[in-house]
């Protein structure tokens, strides 16, 4: 295995296991991308609830999980016969890609702040992907807040394009309808994405934290019912 006092030595030993379980595990062995893209979700998810509970043998475990995931996916198309590639080779896309939109790091640009940073890598990410909308790219696939946020965020970021400012509608008496509680939706995801929060993530919390009270009175409602007398 690899040198311990070299980081990333245990990398090249995740690269060797997977190697060795692809060649020779049968469950491994069928496994295509396709197939493992709900353990991708699963993990992803389970790294962002590691972050949350603030434990970090539990984020160490899961960020490995994660790792696992690359590594694995790019076992399989390094077995590729028209397009194949490699770890290295993903490695080398994202070293080479950070370098490039880092041009105040590893060239002569300069900048103001975490703003200049970010404005900087979109507009060399759009001239790499040649795009000519600022929502090109944007993964439909998000979830819809976070998804709203972004499409927002790109717009306000935009050269010449000014958004409209959306007011967030004051809840009806009468029942939504599903586009009525879109424009609702929309007008909370594009306030937070003003305000420089983020809608899924403050969504989440307030959901764990309802769930940390239903517990709560499940609870009370037991003890209430041992307490009583038979």
């Amino acid at each position: 295995m690899g040198h311990l006092d070299r980081a990333g030595a245990r990398v090249l030993d995740l690269v060797a296991v997977m190697d060795r379980l692809r060649s020779e595990c049968p469950w491994d062995r069928q496994q295509t991308h396709t197939s493992l893209v709900k353990y991708l979700v699963e993990e992803t998810y389970e790294t962002i609830e590691a972050i949350e509970s603030g434990d970090r043998a539990h984020l160490s475990e899961e960020l490995g999980d994660l790792l696992l995931q690359v590594v694995f996916h790019a076992r399989i198309a390094s077995e590729d016969e028209d397009a194949p590639f490699s770890i290295d080779d993903v490695a080398a896309a994202i070293v080479d890609k950070l370098v490039r939109r880092h041009p105040h790091v590893f060239g002569d640009v300069e900048v103001g702040g975490a703003a200049d940073v970010e404005t900087n890598w979109e507009a060399i990410k759009a001239a790499e992907k040649s795009r000519t909308s600022a929502v090109d790219g944007i993964p439909t696939g998000l979830p819809a807040l976070s998804l709203a946020a972004k499409v927002v965020s790109r717009a306000m970021r935009a050269p010449g394009l000014v958004p409209e400012m959306v007011s967030v509608p004051t809840p009806q008496e009468t029942a939504y309808t599903e586009e009525s509680l879109g424009e609702v939706l929309f007008a909370l995801a594009a306030a937070a994405a003003a305000a420089g929060l983020d809608p899924e993530q403050a969504l989440r919390r307030r959901v764990l934290a309802e769930m940390a009270e239903v517990q709560a009175r499940e609870q009370r409602a037991l003890h209430e019912e041992t307490a009583e007398p038979g």
